[in-house]
C-alpha cells in the first residue's frame, strides 16, 4: 500500500477527526479518493460525449419540425 502526504487547513483536519472518530481514517480518505476518481472519470466521459455530439451536429444538415414530427409517427407506426 502506497503513502501519500498532503497539506490540508487546520479546521479541515479538526473537522475531520471529529466527524470521523474512531473510525479508520485512512480507509474513509481512500474512499474519498476514489469517489472522487470516479467521479472525474464521469466528467471526462460526459465531456467526450457532449463534444462527439457537437461533432455529429457539424456535419449533420438542420431538420425541420415537420420532418421531426413525421419521423415520430414514423417510430410509432
Amino acid at each position: 500500500m502506497a503513502t501519500m502526504n498532503f497539506s490540508i487547513p487546520d479546521d479541515v483536519k479538526e473537522a475531520f477527526n471529529r466527524a470521523f472518530d474512531g473510525e479508520n481514517k485512512s480507509a474513509i480518505v481512500s474512499g474519498l479518493m476514489r469517489r472522487a476518481v470516479e467521479e472525474r472519470e464521469r466528467s471526462r466521459r460526459s465531456a467526450d460525449f457532449v463534444e462527439r455530439l457537437r461533432l455529429i451536429r457539424a456535419r449533420s444538415r438542420p431538420v425541420t419540425g415537420d420532418e421531426i414530427t413525421r419521423a415520430r409517427q414514423e417510430f410509432r407506426e
